[in-house]
């Protein structure tokens, strides 16, 4: 019998029934080619980490943004700013209270930070100023929560089914008769959203979009547009590409993943991810947040789960996990904010308060081992029995180095997704073996069907191309 191409690029699905689908896609992500391939659907490594800055505070970082060209990260209790040179500077002259994530947007001169339910600050870059917002105004409709720039204004929502906006182009200064709400629906108001210049109010069941009139009264009017899905996890909302995301749900639903489509939203998770989300108490899905970004042709989005991340790439509209060794565990991914300054990627970090460098020819997150597993979809032959003679893995070859001289991937064979085989290594070839095959012979008896799990950990350019195999059916 031939050789068949068996998939490899489907990305994370595991199912309630492990027999149905284990897939797994850990540090990889499925690439769709643009043009006549080798393989259409491959799979290339995730990005490692560098380590270019370290904050005084050993605290995790709390939030990131760009203002002006510039990165900034409250790490701990303070702001900071990083220089391309990498010298981080503290532009917060008191601590900034609480020890969560913090909302933050900037109009150009003032950067907005916002504790959820707390406080507000104003960075001024161009004073080099850093004040608390004391205008009574500020809480005169409930205590903020998020906050969005639109049209000269912050925008602010509270917890009274309020949202506020600042003076024009100044976020120091409130009015207490400047609040709008959002009516359509009597839900809670969870967070601002602000897409293509337009308002959009979220609530814990719809969404609802305003528009800026002008005028010397309150400046924003609904526009009647209505989407009949809430906002479930505040700091999931992520614009990219040409539409929103969010973690969300209507009434009486589970919290899934959703986008912007036009003048509605498209569930854009599987029910394998609706699965995980499922799982979760809703003080977990409250705390996740999410951040986005675009690289070589895809646009990626990754909402932090309790123990790993899960993201999605609008291009190729599939799903991988990322995930972390922190303190020899394989865990939760350690990046929490990212931001593009200075023509590269920076990264907050989840355990400590270091500034990393996202780096697609890095292969190690800060020296640490990047552990990249994938597992197929169940292979069958109508359900018979069958034995594979040969299986192989078409991989980028040759790309052993000075840290790992003769890399290896490692296979193990499951009939159930559950209980795995000892893993067998083969070579992808030391430094220049650029025609190394990876081939596993005498791979046993399916009965039914099997899965395939492979995994790479050391510090070489993963490309995974395509798997071929001989299934001969037996009796």
């Amino acid at each position: 019998m031939p050789k068949v191409i068996l998939p490899i690029a489907n990305g994370y699905y595991e199912s309630d029934s492990l027999p149905i689908s284990a897939q797994e896609c850990t540090n990889l992500y499925p690439n769709i080619a643009q043009a006549p391939a080798l393989n259409q659907e491959t799979l290339f490594g995730t990005p490692g980490l560098t380590q270019v800055a370290s904050a005084s505070e050993l605290d995790n970082c709390r939030g990131a943004h760009e203002m002006n060209g510039v990165p900034y990260f409250l790490i701990g209790s303070h702001l900071y700013s990083m220089a391309e040179d990498y010298t981080l500077t503290t532009r917060s002259n008191v601590a900034i209270g609480g020890s969560g994530r913090v909302s933050m947007a900037d109009n150009g001169t003032q950067l907005l930070l916002l504790v959820p339910g707390g406080a507000g600050y104003i960075y001024n870059h161009v004073a080099n100023t850093f004040a608390q917002i004391t205008d009574s105004d500020f809480t005169a409709n409930g205590n903020p929560q998020q906050v969005v720039f639109i049209d000269g204004f912050f925008c602010l929502t509270t917890d009274t089914k309020k949202f506020i906006v600042s003076a024009l182009n100044d976020g120091l200064a409130y009015n207490a008769l400047d609040f709008g709400t959002a009516e359509s629906d009597p839900d809670e108001i969870v967070a601002p959203i602000v897409f293509k210049n337009q308002l959009f109010i979220g609530g814990s069941q719809t969404i609802e979009a305003f528009q800026n009139i002008g005028g010397a009264d309150f400046p924003f009017q609904r526009t009647g547009l209505f989407l009949s899905k809430g906002i479930s996890s505040p700091f999931s909302i992520q614009s990219i590409q040409d539409t929103f995301v969010f973690v969300g749900a209507g009434a009486n639903e589970s919290p899934a993943i959703w986008a912007l489509n036009g003048n509605s939203v498209a569930k854009i998770s599987t029910t394998a991810i609706d699965k995980e989300l499922s799982a979760l108490t809703e003080a977990q899905i409250l705390d996740i947040y999410s951040w986005a970004y675009a690289e070589k042709g895809a646009y990626f989005v990754g909402f932090a789960l309790p123990g790993t991340t899960l993201v999605y790439d609008t291009i190729s509209k599939r799903w991988h996990e990322r995930k972390s060794f922190v303190d020899g565990a394989l865990g939760a991914y350690r990046v929490n904010a990212l931001v593009r300054a200075y023509n590269q990627l920076w990264a907050g970090d989840l355990v400590d308060g270091r500034v990393g460098l996202l780096g697609q020819n890095v292969y190690t997150e800060y020296n640490t081992e990047i552990r990249r597993t994938i597992v197929t979809q169940p292979f069958q032959s109508n359900m018979q029995s069958f034995v594979l003679p040969e299986l192989e893995l078409t991989v980028e070859s040759g790309v052993g180095n000075s840290s790992a001289v003769d890399p290896k991937v490692g296979l193990e064979r499951s009939v159930d997704g559950k209980i795995w085989s000892d893993a067998r290594y083969r070579s992808i070839g030391k430094v220049g073996e650029y025609n190394r095959r990876v081939i596993w012979n005498r791979n046993g008896r399916a009965s039914r069907f099997e899965l395939f799990r492979f995994t790479m950990s050391e510090p070489v350019k993963p490309v995974f191309i395509q798997m071929t195999a001989d299934i001969v059916a037996t009796q």
